[in-house]
Order: structure tokens, then sequence, then C-alpha cells
């Protein structure tokens, strides 16, 4: 392989070169089935052999923990398959051990398991590999980049090369972490550059695989030879297939797989053992006769020696059988080893284990039970067995065996007897007939379980009202402290740290709210504050006005607020008041001179329209439509579309008239159709007797003589001469298929025609209305309907109620990004203007980032984390009181990956009604349910409260809340509003590539179903067809079968909601669509599913292949949208990096277009045209400073005039020649003025990306990502909504809620986070509400499979989040000490423990959540935070403070308060306020190790890799810190263990004893007539929180102050993980036992303050490290502003160094 050797390290180099850049992220994005992957089975075997826990040989132990990770993938919807490549197998030349139990595993998992398992393929560049690749195109591979030897190293190796070169990513099996709804991993993904790698390399690749393989069989013919001497690896299975044929003669009746492995190993291996000494004495008789006898010596054991080794074997075997779980859990643990003697035979026997395994299907071994594979042998117990032979036994302990035990081992042993035919083996008994000791020699050889005591037991007592409220019904179970404990008594305040006295770490901080950056002072009165304030407010009108054209409506408080109600019926009209009928008569005066107007304007116009649709049908009848969209009088509108109608008709005729056309181009007749339908359904009482006669001959021209007949009846049949004249007009389609087929998306939809007093602006579905009635009932809701359908309006209606209702009542909008809330915030100042009392503003924002007129306003628009911190600050209670209602846009994002729980809080936490928007929920009955439970608490809260005030008030206290509070009566009601009808239909294309051209692929939704699918769960309910797509559906079915009883009643001409229709509306085809899908259901429920099968298959598109580099390509995907005329376009990618390049490559194709086109000399002309302009330019400015010496010589002035004159010429002539050719650029010119441009432009001026936007913007291009600032995401979103913009590429920014509606929207790009929820969200944004009837959705370089798991899958179900942490719960009980409002303080403390969805009918998840809360107390009164009355303590403000950064601010302040952070910060000299960069180094390399953390793979450690700016791999703490820290995580591991133990009763232990997949059982009735098996048994103490899988190996719960093992090793049905404990690991290690370093991005940035350095060296997306950054120095800034506020010492040396280090860390962020 030597000469290799540089290929193989490229290979590895590129993998490690690729491995920092891998994105860590969950890889089931919020799926409810997750993309189709692959798990490399050898990876797997070896990533479960390395786990820490398990001990060699202890195979049940092994099969857990693959188990194990195998459900903890489907628990959270992975679809996959393992495969086992063939020549893996030869990398376990030297580790027979891991053979064997490769091949259990594999048998076990297709056995005994649902997984699906590939065992075919011979290697990962095979050519059945390939095939397989790319028919089931998975979407990822996880692989260990790490064998247990080099060569192995190599072979994962071309599996991940070639897997790139397949365009299937990696993810790596290092590093993963789980919680309860994600699996985190390193995910790299499959790049054009790794792919390219493959392709220069194919040939010497597949040369060096072929080498390799190779030397790994080489290498175990040579591992095999000194066992086996001449017999090969396929003798050898010839041998074992002759043991295994003579045992099923000797056991017809079959056997257990347990039985049938122990005695034909055993048989075949002395069989083997017994040849084996046979050819060592011919070799030592050969040497005694050619050399000194003394020379040769033996090692070797006697046969006799190892028939006893294998008596004890089936011994232990037997005992397998006949001893339950719960009794082997209990094994003593022996520490000796096998004598080194032994493991030639213990190879030999392995070897022959694989060999028996691998023969296992080919025997045919009838009967065989295979369901205990995973429990094959115990080494454990076996040592334990030659432990008491050897040691106990000699000493004179005679144990009996047992009687069942005693018979199946003597069964067992006679079978060996009869299987062993070239010698005789001994009797069963006695088993020990020779006296070596098997174990060696040890002084400890039992591991003593007294030793691993667990630290004490028990809760210190705490007396608060929130305690005995929320946990009170469990505390008598609970073990609590006796007031003279140790650990109670040492709760006294211990003196604090010298220097630390002059700090008051109780003192009140002030929250996020006071610190967080106001754009604004809102009281100043400086003209500069002033001015910008108004350019504000100029700005978000502007913005608004590009978000809706509705005109802003004044508001006006009503005092006296009359209940009216909608639904009473119009018959009852009450008695008009004089003033009535005097408003009555005025306003149908002035709606008559309106419609006066209309005419005349009408007179005027129809003359020019009338003869732009002579010359130009299409662009006549666009002014027709926009005219028609400006008028209001049905009269007028009649009379248009009547004129419009006429010269369809005269169009149709002339174009009918051409004979020389091959086929007919039908828009002409589809206008002609749509004039139709409208007069009919808009203005059926304006028709008179003469229309009717027009329209039923337009319809007769078009062929539908039918129609016209049932419309105007022909008095006289025509003669046959007249028929065939007109027959050349018709369009040779019926009426129906004409409709649906060309005019699907201008069907009309079924809108009400009832206006509704409470909207003017439009006329409101009745879905709508129900949302009107929630508001003013003052009721909540959950609103589930599509994108764009018009649920956002209820939100502003309710809105303008809280704002008409007073001056005080606050309106809460949250929205779950920045990007939104800027939105929101802009179109709320657009809508609505109200003179609100001084000091008061309408409208205010809320961010992490900035706020402005937070708490002063009506209406307040924040993200959830902000709106958290307001409802949890205690003394922040009295504004809360203030709010009327809360709006949640996007509340799908309570199942979201980061930030979910607060969603949850809020949810339970406000008291009055709500409204709950979202396009994507599957299960919103759950959720309202969860809701309304909620609102019942509230209501019982409530209730009791109100008593508590009439008691006080009667009492003659003053009842101080809720005279405000329910000053209007709130209903605790939670409706459900469901809609899923889209305005727009959408239709999907695939794109392919073909030489250099894209090409568009109609897909057919129908064509991603399976009829396996469709029987098992129906048709996806949000799978809906456009009216041609129902149209091709018919078609299919009716030519695969041919005789279809339905075709008839189906076919659309005779569909019975059809027939006859002139107007066939939108409602009608979903009625037509939902039969069709009924029947195509129906022909696979009654034995048709073949005929179903081939109408799927049919209706499936073929595109044409793919370009290898679409990236290249994706500029043509944008021409050719724009010459479809598909633009305005949004492009969906999802890696920050692609959405910036891939809109600057449009851009370059674009310039190299212009460039093109440009004459050869254009640049010399500009070049010349310059310099002329600078000449005269020069000249004018000579001109003018003579004139203004001398005034007398007008000759001189026509001179400056005549400069002038030229020096406009001359400009206007460079500015055409500079101008971009309109086909070069996709920016619409017309869609903005200058002046607004320049007002965008400018405000983009110093940001980071603005020149770049600016440029982009010029060609008509944007991106959108969420790393720009605010400023620059509105540029975009401002010339995109105008249509300046007609192309944008965007990450999933733009998913949530943007409104951004486009005509197309493109995904450009396969990803995890392409999943069914994004996929909705994202496509949702084509087709926009007014401008399109239709909305195209392309897929490029995305995957056929993927496509149509898309369109299948549901959009997830909201599941609950882990919703309790440390710092939360000390937030809420601050909040219960210190709120304004006691009572409401508590409610709400209560509301949030009592009410999360996780454990929302889930009792046993609660009383979990009880006991973490026990825990979490017990921690925070031992660190200091609270006292033992619940009450906050020491520095529970500023851990609270920094709630973002759990666990890193508990450790931060524990170094705090021992004086670690005044030990480092020593000023350059005494009494200095500065300090030397030595200092400030030291300070950010211990804040970089606690915040911020982000790890690198522990392998690119070992790159050969030159760092030119940055360190790239952080350092450790510094001692004194690193002591500190670990001090603190041992405290934290003790009480968590002690936790764990406690909340181990509540695990399910039936689920316990079985394994978590298969659900194989290990239960049974403990062995009690065995004294040897209770004697090896009695560990019966320190188990009880441990798996007793995980027991087999000798772990206890000792092994749970082991945090790195915690995950594995404590009961699973109880659902606690490692990462509910707030520990900080000094060190971090992956699954291998390889520490992983951190990345010193923050370090390095502060040393050289380079944003290119972190990109080149650190290996970070620049966007990612800029936001990286901005946290870190909020982090810095946050904790300094707090250490200020804490210290009354002003020279305080670590707040100067904080202070210091804060100003220098933003000035270096500045910079870039």
């Amino acid at each position: 392989m030597e000469k290799y050797t540089e290929i193989l390290e490229s290979m590895s180099q590129l993998i490690l070169e690729e491995m920092p850049r891998a994105d860590y992220s969950s890889l089931f994005n919020d799926f409810v089935e997750s993309e189709y992957f692959l798990i490399d089975g050898d990876s797997l075997l070896i990533t479960c052999l390395c786990e820490k826990s398990l001990k060699q040989g202890q195979n049940l132990h092994f099969f857990y923990l693959v188990e194990r990770y195998l459900v903890d993938l489907m628990s959270k919807g992975g679809q996959f398959t393992v495969v086992f490549f063939k020549d893996a197998e030869y990398a376990y030349f030297n580790l027979p051990e891991i053979l064997s139990l490769r091949t259990a595993l594999i048998l076990h998992l297709q056995c005994n398991t649902t997984i699906h398992v590939r065992t075919e393929f011979s290697g990962c560049l095979s050519q059945e590999w390939k095939l397989f690749l790319e028919e089931s195109y998975p979407y990822f591979l996880i692989v260990t980049e790490e064998g247990l030897n080099h060569l192995q190293t190599y072979l994962f190796h071309f599996l991940i090369i070639q897997s790139w070169a397949m365009k299937v990513n990696v993810v790596l099996f290092f590093g993963q972490e789980s919680d309860i709804l994600r699996l985190y991993a390193y995910f790299m993904p499959s790049l054009y550059r790794n792919q390219n790698f493959f392709k220069r390399n194919k040939k010497m690749i597949e040369k060096v695989y072929t080498s390799l393989i190779k030397q790994l069989k080489t290498c175990t013919v040579s591992a095999l030879a000194p066992l086996f001497r001449d017999l090969r690896q396929e003798n050898m299975m010839e041998e074992a297939c002759k043991t295994m044929s003579l045992l099923k003669q000797l056991w017809p009746e079959g056997s257990d797989i347990r039985c049938v492995l122990c005695v034909t190993s055993c048989a075949l291996s002395l069989g083997m053992y017994h040849r084996f000494l046979e050819n060592k004495k011919n070799e030592k008789t050969a040497s005694v006769q050619k050399e000194n006898p003394q020379q040769v010596k033996s090692n070797c054991l006697s046969l006799q020696e190892m028939e006893d080794f294998c008596k004890l074997h089936c011994l232990s075997v037997v005992f397998l059988l006949h001893l339950p779980l719960s009794q082997r859990a209990c094994t003593r643990f022996i520490t000796s080893h096998w004598i080194k003697e032994i493991y030639t035979f213990l190879k030999m026997k392995k070897w022959c284990e694989y060999f028996i395994l691998s023969n296992i299907n080919n025997c045919e071994f009838e009967n065989l039970n295979l369901i205990h594979l995973s429990d094959t042998s115990d080494e454990l117990l076996l040592k334990n067995i030659a432990f008491y032979y050897e040691k106990e036994n000699v000493q004179g302990l005679s144990l009996n065996l047992g009687n069942s035990v005693m018979k199946e081992y003597e069964h067992l042993w006679n079978t060996v007897s009869d299987l062993v035919s070239e010698f005789g083996v001994g009797k069963p008994f006695p088993l020990r007939t020779t006296k070596l000791n098997f174990l060696r020699r040890n002084l400890s050889p039992i591991k003593e379980c007294s030793k691993e005591k667990l630290p004490t037991l028990g809760f210190i007592p705490m007396s608060s009202n929130v305690v005995n409220m929320f946990v009170g019904d469990i505390l008598k179970d609970l073990p609590f402290l006796k007031s003279d404990d140790p650990i109670v008594t040492s709760l006294v305040k211990q003196k604090e740290f010298d220097e630390l006295v002059h700090w008051h770490s109780h003192k009140p901080l002030s929250d996020d709210y006071d610190r967080t950056k106001s754009n604004f002072d809102e009281s100043s009165k400086d003209p500069r504050v002033l001015r910008s304030l108004q350019k504000y407010h100029v700005f978000q009108r502007l913005y608004g006005n590009s978000l809706e054209s509705v005109s802003s409506k004044v508001i006006v408080t009503q005092t006296i607020q009359p209940k009216k109600c909608f639904n009473q019926s119009k018959s009852k009209k009450a008695h008009e008041t004089k003033a009535e009928i005097i408003t009555r008569e005025n306003k149908k005066r002035l709606f008559a001179k309106e419609e006066q107007k209309e005419e005349q304007k009408w007179n005027a116009l129809s003359f020019s329209i009338e003869q732009e649709m002579k010359e130009d049908l299409n662009s006549g009848i666009k002014k027709l439509e926009d005219f028609l969209k400006s008028c209001k009088s049905n009269t007028v509108k009649f009379q248009v579309e009547m004129v419009g109608l006429a010269a369809c008709l005269k169009a149709w005729k002339e174009y009918s008239q051409d004979k020389d056309k091959a086929y007919k181009d039908l828009s002409i007749a589809v206008q002609m159709m749509k004039r139709i339908h409208s007069l009919m359904d808009k203005y059926p009482e304006l028709l008179q007797e003469a229309d009717h006669q027009f329209i039923a001959r337009c319809l007769k021209y078009l062929g539908f003589y039918e129609l016209a007949s049932s419309l105007y009846p022909s008095q006289v049949a025509g003669d046959e001469k007249k028929e065939k004249k007109k027959n050349k007009y018709a369009i040779d389609i019926g009426p129906v298929r004409f409709q649906l087929q060309f005019m699907g998306h201008y069907l009309l939809r079924d809108e009400r025609n009832d206006p509704d007093p409470r909207v003017p602006d439009f006329i409101p579905d009745t879905w709508q209305r129900e949302l009107l009635d929630v508001v003013d009932n003052n009721e909540s809701a959950v609103i589930v309907a599509p994108t764009s359908s018009g649920k956002t309006y209820a939100s502003y209606y309710c809105v303008e109620k809280v704002l008409k209702e007073s001056d005080e009542g606050v309106v809460v909008y949250v929205a779950p990004t920045k990007a939104l809330v800027n939105q929101v915030a802009a179109t709320i100042q657009h809508r609505f203007t109200k003179s609100t009392p001084s000091g008061v503003a309408l409208c205010g924002v809320f961010t992490r980032d900035y706020r402005h007129d937070a708490l002063n306003c009506q209406v307040l628009i924040t993200v959830p984390a902000c709106f958290e911190i307001l409802l949890l600050a205690p003394h922040r209670q009295k504004w809360v009181q203030r709010i009327r209602y809360v709006i949640f846009d996007e509340v799908h994002c309570l199942g979201g990956n980061i930030g979910a729980e607060i969603w949850e809080h809020l949810l339970v936490m406000i008291r009055c009604p709500f409204l709950a928007l979202s396009a994507t929920i599957s299960n919103p009955e759950h959720l309202t349910e969860w809701l309304q439970s909620v609102k019942r608490y509230w209501k019982q809260e409530d209730n009791i409260m109100e008593k508590n005030n009439v008691s006080k008030r009667n009492a003659g206290s003053r009842a101080k809340f809720y005279k405000d509070h329910l000053h209007i009566k709130q209903s605790y009601k939670v409706r459900l509003v469901l809609y899923g009808e889209r305005y727009n239909d959408l239709e999907k294309y695939i794109c392919s590539v073909t030489e250099d051209d894209v090409n568009f692929d109609h897909f057919h939704p129908c064509a991603a179903l399976t009829t396996d699918h469709i029987g098992r769960y129906g048709f996806p309910s949000d799978l809906t067809l456009s009216p041609r797509e129902m149209i091709q559906l018919y078609d299919t079915m009716a030519q695969v079968w041919k005789t279809w009883p339905r075709a008839q009643e189906l076919c659309p001409e005779e569909f019975i909601h059809f027939k006859n229709k002139i107007v066939i509306k939108k409602l009608d085809t979903r009625k037509y669509e939902e039969s069709l899908k009924a029947e195509l259901a129906n022909w696979i429920k009654n034995g048709y599913a073949q005929q179903a099968m081939m109408v799927l298959k049919n209706l499936s598109s073929h595109e044409a292949c793919s370009s290898e580099n679409m990236a290249s390509m994706f500029p043509l995907l944008v021409e050719k949208l724009r010459k479809m005329e598909k633009l305005p376009a949004l492009i969906f990618l999802f890696n920050i990096n692609d959405v910036e390049n891939w809109a600057k490559h449009v851009s370059t194709f674009l310039k190299e277009k212009e460039e093109r086109k440009k004459p050869p000399k254009a640049d010399k002309e500009v070049h010349i045209m310059t310099n002329k302009l600078r000449k005269v330019q020069k000249s004018m400015e000579k001109q003018k400073i003579i004139d203004e010496k001398s005034s007398k010589k007008p000759r001189k002035k026509d001179q400056s005039l005549i400069n002038e004159a030229e020096y406009n010429s001359l400009l206007n002539n460079l500015e055409k020649y500079l101008e971009i050719p309109q086909d070069c650029t996709y920016a619409n010119q017309k869609a903005v003025d200058a002046q607004t441009l320049q007002e965008v432009f400018n405000r983009v001026k110093f940001t980071r990306k603005g020149d770049d936007l600016k440029a982009l913007a010029k060609r008509g291009i944007g991106y959108h990502h969420s790393s720009l600032s605010f400023k620059e995401k509105q540029l975009v979103e401002i010339l995109f909504r105008k249509g300046f913009i007609r192309v944008v590429t965007a990450t999933g920014t733009l998913a949530l809620g943007v409104n951004m509606p486009c005509k197309s929207v493109v995904f450009a790009q396969n990803s995890i986070y392409l999943d069914a929820l994004n996929y909705r969200q994202m496509s949702g944004r084509a087709g926009r509400r007014g401008q399109d009837l239709l909305g195209d959705v392309y897929f490029f370089n995305v995957p056929r499979p993927k496509i149509e798991k898309l369109i299948i899958s549901n959009v997830p179900e909201l599941r609950g989040q882990f919703p309790l942490s440390i710092t939360l719960i000390l937030r809420l009980m601050l909040l219960n000490s210190k709120g304004d409002d006691p009572e409401d303080a508590t409610a709400k403390v209560l509301s949030v423990l009592k009410h999360s969805l996780l454990s929302f009918k889930q009792p046993r998840v609660l009383e979990i959540l009880k006991l973490y809360f026990m825990f979490s107390l017990q921690f925070l009164v031992k660190e200091g935070y609270l006292d033992q009355e619940g009450n906050p303590t020491g520095f529970a403000g500023l851990v609270s403070h920094l709630h973002y950064h759990e666990p890193s601010n508990l450790v931060f302040v524990s170094f705090l308060v021992r004086g670690l952070f005044h030990k480092l910060c020593q000023p350059t000299s005494k009494g200095s306020r500065h300090f030397s960069e030595d200092v400030m180094e030291k300070l950010v390399l211990v804040l970089a190790n606690l915040f911020g953390r982000r790890y690198l793979p522990a392998k690119f450690q070992d790159a050969d890799l030159k760092f030119y700016q940055s360190k790239v791999f952080l350092d450790d703490l510094p001692d004194d810190f690193d002591e500190a820290l670990y001090e603190y995580n041992t405290k934290v591991t003790e009480d968590f263990a002690s936790f764990l133990l406690i909340v181990s009763k509540l695990a399910d232990m039936k689920q316990e004893y079985q394994l978590p997949l298969s659900k194989i059982e290990f239960t049974g009735k403990e062995c009690e007539d065995s004294q040897l098996a209770s004697h090896m048994m009695n560990c019966k103490e320190g188990r009880v929180a441990v798996s007793p899988f995980v027991c087999l190996s000798g772990n206890s719960d000792a092994d749970l102050l082991e945090p790195e093992t915690i995950d594995q090793v404590f009961l699973h049905t109880v659902g606690i993980q490692v990462k509910q404990a707030p520990l900080l690991y000094s060190q971090h290690f992956d699954n291998q036992g390889r520490r992983m370093p951190l990345n010193a991005y923050a370090l390095d940035f502060y040393k050289h303050g380079s944003l290119t350095g972190l990109v080149q060296d650190n290996r970070m997306n620049e966007g990612a490290a800029y936001d990286l950054l901005k946290d870190f120095a909020l982090s810095i800034q946050s904790i300094s502003v707090s250490l200020r506020e804490l210290c009354e010492n002003e020279e305080d040396n670590v707040v100067l160094a904080f202070e210091q280090l804060s100003k220098t860390f933003y000035e270096k962020l500045e910079k870039v």
C-alpha cells in the first residue's frame, strides 16, 4: 500500500479540511417523517463498542446500546436503512470476537426487528451500490471517520468520498447529542469540490480500493493460518456446515440459538484445537530431530484444559437460559483478566462462532429460535463461574447448581461429546478435571459494591407557597434532611471573599428592557434627536406603504361602547330615527354622484381602450381590467364587460378566419369566457334579453351549442350550411374541459357579497367573520389557515378594537423574528393614526437589539424572549396588567428548534385573551385542548382573586389589582378556527438541465403518491390539484382502465356539478377533485391496485438528466423565468454563503451579457466623454470666477450658457451610454421613483453588506438571510415588494411570515432545513393575492424522492419540549417573591410549572417535572441564590439576568464569588484604571471558555494545516479557574446523581427489562434452587437507577457520578438527560473518547480583529461568525453593566476591567 500513500493522504486531508466547516445541527428538523437516510452498519458497531460503559464480552449490553440508538432515531421520525458491506468484514482480521458479534448483529436486526438491513453490496465502489443510491436517493449517510485500525479508517474514508461523489451528504457518528425531539450531529454536505475530487481521481481511487481489499484479504489469511493451518476460510465454512448438519440429526425438534451456538462452537473449536496440537506435536518432533530438544518449548494448553474451559462456557450459557435479567444485573464484577495462554483458544473459538453464525441461513435448521441472538455469551458470568471453581470451590465452598441447571448443562455437554468424533471428550462432571487457573492472579479480584455509595439522599426542607402548591402532593414521599444535618447547617451565610465587601449582590438589577439600546431618547428635546425621530417615522410609513396599499385609518377612542350583534337577521330592522334616514339619503346621493363620475370617466376612456383592443387584444384587456378594479359602480362595470366581450368576439372571428394555423391559440377564447363568467355571475340582475342573446351567440361561436341553448333557446333551427360555417370558429373541446384545462386559475372563487359593517375595506368570508366575532366577544382563538389566505387581518381588527376602547389598553403582537417585528411595526404605523395623550405612543418595538416606545405604547411588537422578560420582571407587573390582547404570529414555532419553550411560557402566563395564528399545524385540536385547560386554570384563579378582593373591600382595605384588570369582562373560551382553501392554485415543476438549457417539467402532485400510501393513509389533507391537473388525472384513469365502469359518470362534461353550467366555480372543481380521489382510493380498496399503480406511474414525468455543477446553471434558470414572465421570484437556499454567491452569479451573468452587447470601442468612448466632461466642467468653473469679477460683459455670459448646454448634453449622452440595457437587468425601473430609491439606498450607506446589496439591487437582484442587519433586510424587502428587485435568493428567514409574495418560488438546494413545514411556508409565498391567480413552484437541484416526500409529508405535530431550567426556576421564584402583585405573581408562576405541553395528559411526566423542580431548588439553595423560604439571595439577580447562557451564568457567578476575577484583573500599576493586554486576553480566554462555545471535531487537530492569523484551538482555563470549575461540577454531579436516584422510582420497569427496539423480554422467575447463582449474583445494592442491561458490564449507581456516561446508563424510560444538569465541561470527549477542542474564534478575533481570519483559519461562515461575535459582545456588555450596578466602589478592578473589555471588543466589532 506504500505506493498509494499519496492518494490515501489526499482523501484523509480532504475529509479533515471539511470537518470544521461541518454544520452542527439537528438531523430531524421538524419532520414528522424524516429524510430517508442510511446508516453504515460497521460505524454503528464501532461507535457502540467504544461506549465507555460497555465492557468487552457483554453482548447483551452491546445490543441494548445499538437498539437504544436506533429507537431514538425512530422516535424522532427517522426513516433509514442499515448497510453492512461484505468487504468491511476483512477489516476485523485480527478481531474475531468483533466479527462474530457483527454477524450476530446483522442476523438480530434482520430477524428480530423491523429495521431495513442491506448486506448484498460487496463494497462502496461496486456498481450495485451505485445503482441503489441512484434509486433510493438517501439524503445523508451516518458514518464514522475513524476505524479500529488504520486500514479500516481508509475504508471509511472511501465510503465518505464515494457518498459525496454520489451527492449523498455525510453525517458523522462522533459528537452526536440527543434531546427529547432532536438529534444533533456534524453534517458535512456533498459539495461540488468534493464531487470533483472523486471525478478527477476516479481511476486511481478504484485502483487503491482494490489494492486495499486485496491486502485485507491477505491479512485475514495470515490471521487464520497459525490457528487452522492449511484450512482456509472456505474450508472452515464447510466444517461449520458439517457440524450444524450433525446437530440437526441430534436435535431434530430444534432449539434456542444460544444452545446451538454453544454446542457447535465448543465442538468445532475443540476439534480444531485437537488438530492444532497434533500439528504442534509433529512440528516439535521434526524440530527435535533437527535441533537440540531443550530449545523446543511449548506454551500451549492441553486439550483437557480446553475441555474444562468449554464446560465452564456451557454452564454459563445454561445460566443465560435460566436466569432473568433482574438477577443477572446483580452479578459480581470480576476484575481479573484471562491468562495469556488461553488467548489462542479464545480466538479459535470466536472464529468458529463466526463461521457457524455465517452459516445459519444456509443450513436450514428447522425450528431454530433466533430471538436471543443478542445474548449468546456473557463474559462476566463466565469469569464468575471460573472464579468460583478456581478459588472459592478449591477453598472449600461447595454450592449446588440446581436441578434444572444441572440437567440442561449435562444435555449440552453430552451433545458436544456427540459432535466431537475425532476423540473422546470427558464426562460432564466434575466440571474441573485440571488444576490450571484460567484467570490471572489479582489482589482484589472482585470489585467491592459497598464502596460505591452515592452521597446522602435527601432534600433540604423549604417553606414556600409555590413549593407547597406545586409539589405539596409528593412532599410526604420525599426524603428530607433534618435541621441539624451538616448540609443544612452549612447553609448559614459563608464569609464572602473580602473584595466583595462593597458589592450589594441582593440589589435589584435593571432588567434586559432597561439595557436594550433605545433607538431614540423618547423624552429628549434635542433637535437632532427629533430630526432622527421624524426620519424614522417617515421611513416606517414608506416601509408600511410597501407592505400594503390600504389607506391609514384615524382611530378615535370610544368612551361608550354599544354592544352590537351582527348575527341578527336582517328582517328584524329597528325603527329608523330621523338622523339615520338623513344619513342614508346622503349616502345614496353621494353614490349616485360617484356613479355619474365613473360613467363620464369610462366615456372618456372607452374609445382609446376599444382601439387598443383592436390592435392588441391582450394589452387592451389589461387596461380594461385595470379600469374595472378602480370602478365601484356595477352599472358602469357591466357596460365595460359587454364592450370587452364584443371586442373578444370580433378578435376570435378574425383569428379563426385564418385557415393556415396548425393549431389554435385559445387565449382569445379564454378572454371571452372570462367576460361571460363575470357578466353571468356578478351582474345577473342587469342582463336584458338582448344581452342573453348576445352571450348565447358568443358561446355558439366557441362551439358550446348546449350551453348557448340552455341560456337562450333558438326559435328556428339553423340550416346545416349555416352550422358548418360557424363550425370553423368552434374550439373542438367540450365547454367543461375547456374551462378546467385552459381557464382553471381564472375560475371564480365563492366569495360572499354581503358587506360586514365591521370591516368597510373588503367583504370577509364566513370563517373571517367568525374571527371578528371572537375578537368582539373577547375570546381566544387558534387560527390555522394557509399562507396569504387573509388570517392576519383579524389581528389588525383586534388592534383597532383595543385602540378604540381606551388610551391605556395594550395589545402585544409576538412575532418569531426581528424581520417580522419590523414589518408588523411598519404596517401598524401605516394602517393606524391616533391622537394619543402626551407621552403615549401608538406603536412600540422591543427586540434584543433595540427598543422604541416599548412601555409607553398601545401596540407593542416584540419577539418571544423579550415579551417573556417583561412578563417575568417583578416590577413590570403594572404594565402587564394593561394588556388586553396578545397576538401570537407563526405559533407553530412552539415546536421549533430554538426558544420553543418560551412560546409555551407566554401562552400559559398571559391572563388576557389571545389569537394564535399559523399556516402549518397538524394537531391543532391537541394545541387548542391544552390552551383550553390553561384558560380553565385562569378562570379558577380569577374567581379566587375576585373573592379575595371582595372580602378585602368589605374589610375596608383597597383592592389594588382587579379594578383595573377586569374592567372589560373577558371570556375564557378558546375557539379553533380552521380554513384549508388557498386563494390561488400552486403548480409544481421539476427543473432539469440538458446541455446548456434549463427545462421545466410539470409535476403532478399525485405522482408523489404510492398505492400503499393511499391505501394506508388516504390522500394528504393539503394535497390539492389545480383544475388542469384534475383533467390530467381523469384522462390517465380512463386511459389505463379501458372498461372503467364510472368513466362516463366522472367524465368532465357529464359530471353532475358541471353539467350545463356556463359558470363553473372553484368550489365545483373541488367537488370533482374529491370524487376523483375517492374513486382512485376505491380502486385500491376493491382490488384494482395494479391499475391505480399504473395511473400514478403514468402521471409521473420523466425529466432529463442534470448537470454536474448546478450552481453554474442557476443564472440560466433565472433568465428562463424572465423569458416566461414568471418573475418576481424568490429562490430558497439553505446556506448563507450560497445565498450570497448565487445572487452574485446571476449579477455576473447579466454583466457578461452586457459586455458582449457593447460596441467594440465602448470603454474608449466612455473614457473620451468623461475627459470631455471634466474639461467642460473646469472651463465652467473658470467662467464662473470671471463672471463674478466682471458683470459688464454680456458676451461672456453667452459663453457660460454654451458651456452649460454642452455639459448637460455630454452628461445625458454619458448616462445613456452607461445605462444598463433592459435585457441585462431584472430591475423594473418604473416601479420606484429615483428619490425613494435613493432614500432606501442611503440607509445602508455604512452597513457591512450595504454596497453589495446596492450594486445587486441596480440589476434587480437581492439576497436575504439572518446575518444581515435589519436595515439591509428592509432594503431588499421594500424594493422587492415595490417590484424594483425581482429576483431574491434567501434562507428560511423569509419563510416565517415576512410579507414578500411573488409569482414563482424556486427551491434551489436540498437540505435538512427543507422539511414539510418550511416547504409549505416557503411555497406559500408563490401567487400574489390580487395579482396572480396561479403560483408556480420550481424544484432545481432537489432530488425527486425528496420532492415526493415534501408533497405527501404532514406538517409536524406540536410536541412539548422539556420546559424547565434552573435559571427559569430562579426567575420564577424572583417573580413570586418580588412581584408588584403577589397573588398575580404566584398564579403566573404556578401556571408555568403546571401547564407544560409535554406534561399535558401525562401525569408521569408532571411528576418528573415536580422532582426536577425540587432538584433545581436544592441546587439554588446550596449555591446561595435562594433561602429556605424561596426568597432570592446573593447574586440571584445577576444569574437570572444572564439567563440566555445557562449553565455558563452559574459558573461565571461562582468564579466571581470565589474572587477569581479580582485575582486576575490587576491594573498595570497601583491606582491605575487601565489593564494590560495580557490581562484582557486572559479575561477573554476565561469568557470564551464560558460563553458562545463551539466545538471542533476531535480529528481536526490531526490535520496538517497552516493557520495564518488565528490560533483556532482554544486554550484551557487558567489553573485556578479550572480547579474552581472542577469543584463546581463535582458538587453538581453529586446532587444530580442523588436526584436521579429519587426520580428512578418513576421508571417503567416492564420496559426497562425489554430490549428497546425488538421488545425482547428478559424477565422471568429468579432461579432460587441454584445456590451458585445466588452466590454469584449477590450485588443487590447500588443497582437502582441504572439500566439492568448496563449492570451486565459491572456498572452501578456510582456511575451516575460520571457525567459523560449518565445518558447511556440511566433508566431510559424516565426521560431525564444529563443536559438537564447545569454542568459545564472544561474538557469534552466524543463517543470514541477523543477530546473535542473549543473553537477560539472570540479570542482570535479579539487579537487580530479580522472576520476574514475567522473564515480562513477557524473555518467559519462570515455571517455566522459575525452573529456569534455580536452575541459574545452583548454578553460582555451585559456582565459589565450588571457589575457596575452591583458594586458601589467606583474603582473596583473587576468592574473597570469588564468596562474596558466591553468598549474594546465593540470597537473592534464596529470596524468590520
